[in-house]
């Protein structure tokens, strides 16, 4: 064995968290961007 924990579930938990964060920052973030996107590039 090489002394790593592998049943670290709050690690785990906590990478999941991050995880899940970052991909609702990034569609929110996204979303934004396509919306300013279609407000001052699009000609009407």
């Amino acid at each position: 064995m090489t002394g790593v924990d592998t049943n670290d579930f709050a690690e785990h938990r906590r990478t999941y968290e991050m995880f899940i964060g970052l991909v609702k920052r990034g569609t929110t973030a996204l979303v934004v961007l396509l919306a300013l996107m279609a407000l001052f590039l699009v000609r009407h």
